[in-house]
């Protein structure tokens, strides 16, 4: 197979001061071969590559039938910088000197390929400018609460809802599967229920996955995990700052109404759901399906399913939530190293506001409030009695704990939180915890009748936690002392 010289002329629109493109020809000719070969393309613009007489010159340079490819001008070839690039790619892999008589440019002399080492450098400006132009114009779409783009997930269609600003966006509308994703979320809240059984009860009803051929716990995850669902408020928010997400709206526009969106570019080696970092929540213009104390509830079961799987333990201590510094009154943490776990006053390494140190061993403690516990379990009277009411009483207590322990976390990892904000928050948790705690009192002779029954030692994990918030009102911690204040 002969290797042959090409020209390529082009001309949009005839014009006098213009060169034609037989002119080009000619003037190529002379610095060409014998054996040439011309492409041209009359009536094309030069700002893409989308020529036919183009793509045939850059097919043949693929197929190794061209050594050399001249032009009249640059502009000819291409009239973008990047698109230029990349074609110089293609030339280079496959042996092909570029030469453009106007601007003597040879790229077979050093000054021709100095020049083009320059061109480069402004082609790669031009795409990394581009990228960024595309990806500002990306997160501004988002902040502003339109679909970024791509198929709409399970449960809705694409649609269009009017921005803050009144201008009608891309946007997410419920379809018929959004009856289905509720499902999900009550079943999958419910506590002995697993992935696996609602994957089986959804296909044992005949209902289609979406792109797959059956329900599995990957489909399921993947809605589950999803803020697309969320009504989202403020323990939305507090949510994801917790988890150290870029929140893109002030905590006061969060409505408990509209959903949101996760973006951002993940480390594949990560956690997907997990670790959240670096990534950007925005709140939607579409509205959520899921109630937010709904979401949340599914996203603790998801986090303990994925601790069970890694450590085996689940949470760290059955007296989580029940721990406060008898200095300032916050949250004692548990913290982790290795197989060693250290307690840690909240107030002094998320406020900044505490010099206490805790020194108290979590497993000794542990073991003395168990001890206490089987002692005042063997003293309930033998009265038959419902447990049921305060047993959820307990639960919510707990939930008041996380939530306050939520709202340090989240103070710890975003600065533009108020503490007006985190006071007032807590107080008003603090004042429902203590109702509840009241009302839980009124009742201790019920729950104690059930109670009689059981022996705290053989007790799981979760029921644990329930017989302690029932019988404890918190522990209070100091240096290596623990005093437990009894609900009784």
């Amino acid at each position: 197979m002969s290797v042959l010289d090409a020209i390529y002329a082009r001309q949009s629109v005839d014009k006098a001061d213009s060169l034609s493109i037989q002119g080009q020809i000619d003037l190529c000719k002379k610095q060409a071969s014998e054996d040439v070969r011309v492409y041209q393309d009359k009536g094309y613009s030069g700002k893409n590559t989308n020529r036919p007489a183009f793509q045939r010159m850059m097919a043949d340079v693929e197929r190794g039938e061209i050594q050399k490819v001249l032009v009249y001008r640059l502009d000819r070839f291409s009239r973008s910088i990047a698109d230029f690039g990349r074609l110089w790619e293609i030339l280079k892999k496959h042996g092909v000197e570029f030469v453009s008589i106007n601007e003597t440019f040879d790229t077979s002399t050093p000054m021709g390929r100095a020049m083009l080492n320059i061109i480069m450098v402004f082609a790669q400006l031009e795409r990394e400018t581009t990228a960024e132009r595309v990806r500002d114009n990306y997160y501004q779409r988002v902040k502003l609460g339109a679909w970024p783009g791509g198929p709409a997930p399970y449960g809705f269609i694409l649609g269009r809802l009017p921005s803050p600003d009144g201008k009608e966006m891309p946007a997410l509308i419920p379809d018929e599967h959004a009856t289905v994703v509720e499902r999900i979320f009550q079943s999958y809240a419910q506590p002995d229920v697993s992935l696996g059984a609602v994957s089986h009860s959804l296909n044992d009803d005949k209902i289609p996955a979406p792109k797959r051929a059956a329900w599995d716990n990957v489909s399921l995850s993947r809605i589950l995990h999803s803020p697309v669902y969320v009504m989202a408020d403020e323990e939305i928010c507090l949510y994801y700052k917790a988890k150290g997400v870029r929140v893109a709206n002030a905590l006061e526009e969060f409505d408990g109404l509209h959903a949101g969106m996760i973006i951002g570019k993940r480390d594949r080696s990560a956690g997907k759901y997990q670790n959240l970092k670096e990534q950007h929540f925005s709140l939607a213009n579409h509205f959520g399906i899921i109630p937010s104390g709904l979401w949340l509830q599914c996203q603790y079961k998801l986090e303990k399913n994925h601790q069970l799987g890694g450590s085996g333990r689940g949470k760290h201590t059955w007296l989580s939530g029940l721990l406060k510094c008898a200095h300032c009154g916050y949250s004692v943490k548990v913290n982790r190293n290795g197989q060693k776990y250290y307690l840690v006053c909240s107030g002094r390494s998320n406020l900044g506001i505490c010099d206490s140190s805790i020194r108290a061993n979590l497993q000794e403690l542990e073991d003395s409030v168990a001890a206490e516990l089987e002692k005042l379990l063997e003293q309930c009277p033998d009265v038959e009695a419902e447990v049921g009411q305060d047993q959820e009483m307990a639960r919510e207590a707990a939930d008041i704990d996380r939530k306050i322990d939520r709202l340090m976390d989240a103070l710890a990892e975003s600065s533009d939180m108020s503490m007006a904000y985190i006071n007032r928050t807590i107080e008003r948790l603090e004042q429902r915890r203590q109702a509840l705690l009241e009302r839980q009192s009124c009742q201790r002779t019920k729950p104690a009748a059930n109670l009689r029954r059981l022996r705290f030692s053989s007790l799981s994990f979760e029921e644990k936690k329930v017989v302690a918030t029932q019988f404890i009102k918190e522990i209070r911690l100091s240096g290596d002392e623990a005093k437990v204040v009894w609900n009784i």
